[in-house]
């Protein structure tokens, strides 16, 4: 809440510079034509933040990269044609590390549960990335659902399969 306060100035800095961008709490893009471009608009508003705002950069967080070579909130760009939204590389693997600890036989809880549980994010992972663009990532997705995730004990891969519980099957048909 206080970030949207304080990073009210900086929106209304952008606007008046005629930036084309985009905020949530403290993560923000800013979009330009070029990398010189990119550069200077980065000094600028680094400059602006820290001396008007009274606020640190976090500059390992911070670069002038093209569009699809960043991500923001989970969401990354196509890099060919027109520009498609596109799920980032680091959710896809978050999401498969959080389903192999939901259907981990070592947690102790029963199937009812465990699909409670697996329904539960699933519903709330497709509402989020549901809107993505790129629709083969989320059959790719579904297809590893349906054929690798949690099957296996241990995240090397081997061991006995087991199936799937049944709330998972054709999630992504209902986005």
């Amino acid at each position: 809440m206080l970030s949207k306060i304080v990073l009210d100035e900086l929106d209304r800095e952008l606007e008046r510079r005629g930036l084309h961008f985009v905020r949530y709490a403290d993560d923000s893009n800013i979009y330009v034509r070029s990398r010189r471009a990119g550069e200077r608009v980065m000094e600028s508003i680094t400059r602006f933040i820290t001396a008007k705002l009274k606020l640190k950069v976090n500059q390992q967080k911070s670069a002038v990269a093209r569009p699809w070579g960043r991500k923001f909130l989970g969401f990354s760009f196509t890099s060919a044609g027109i520009p498609k939204r596109r799920i980032a590389p680091k959710a896809v693997d978050r999401f498969k590390e959080r389903i192999r600890e939901l259907t981990s036989r070592t947690r102790g809880v029963g199937t009812e549960r465990m699909a409670e549980e697996l329904s539960r994010y699933l519903r709330g992972w497709i509402g989020y990335f549901g809107k993505c663009e790129t629709p083969s990532v989320l059959e790719s997705l579904e297809q590893w659902l349906r054929l690798d995730s949690g099957l296996r004990s241990g995240s090397s891969g081997s061991g006995a399969r087991r199936g799937l519980p049944s709330c998972a099957n054709g999630m992504w048909a209902k986005t």
